[in-house]
């Protein structure tokens, strides 16, 4: 049964965080033997999933376009930077929704785009309250990074981190966070994943039934 991909433009959006809606940009992990699907085909893949997201706010999406357009060698090699941080996020949430320790090579490379991305973060007041602001600086070409590294920071350290699964299904890999009362969730999504498991199993049954005959 052929899998089909949706791309950045309409990919459901079920992660639960920005991290894990990041991670789940690709699927067939693993070394599924047709190899990794990549939604990220190209950086403006990457800024209209930061912009769907709302890791990337629009009129920064606009400089960051403009960047990429002015210097796409850069844009290039900053895409290879959020693949690599992508697959990294998906190997410390993957090991540990399977109570594994994290690959350290995976946790330091979240940990230096976590450390490039904390001087941008400062504290901001805003309609009678006290958050977080993203400022402008540095590179805009960087600027989708940062958000993204520091939702895994910020996922990994809370009390959530338990409640993060990976889909059932390999053909998938999606990561969520299982909102449900038992913490019972197996599929990413049920009318997809779930609905797929079912059928391969039926048609197993009916392999082995037409092999008896």
């Amino acid at each position: 049964m052929a899998e089909t991909y949706e791309p950045v433009e309409t990919m459901d959006l079920i992660g639960g965080e920005t991290c894990l809606d990041f991670v789940n940009t690709a699927s067939r992990r693993g070394g599924h033997p047709d190899g990794l699907h990549d939604r990220l085909s190209s950086y403006a893949d990457l800024v209209t999933w930061a912009e769907r997201t709302g890791a990337t706010e629009p009129a920064e999406a606009a400089r960051i376009r403009s960047a990429a357009e002015d210097r796409p060698e850069a844009a290039e090699a900053v895409l290879e930077r959020a693949r690599l941080l992508r697959e990294s996020i998906y190997a410390v949430f993957s090991a540990s929704a399977d109570g594994t320790t994290p690959p350290a090579q995976d946790v330091a490379r979240l940990d230096a785009e976590f450390g490039r991305a904390v001087g941008r973060r400062h504290l901001g007041a805003e309609e009678g309250a006290v958050g977080w602001v993203w400022h402008e600086d540095g590179d805009p070409l960087e600027w989708i990074l940062g958000p993204i590294a520091v939702s895994a920071v910020e996922l990994l350290l809370s009390d959530h981190l338990d409640r993060v699964r990976e889909c059932g299904n390999d053909e998938c890999n999606w990561l969520f966070v299982d909102a449900s009362r038992n913490r019972s969730r197996r599929w990413c999504d049920m009318r997809e994943c779930g609905n797929r498991a079912k059928a391969r199993r039926h048609y197993a049954r009916q392999a082995r039934k037409r092999k008896r005959v």
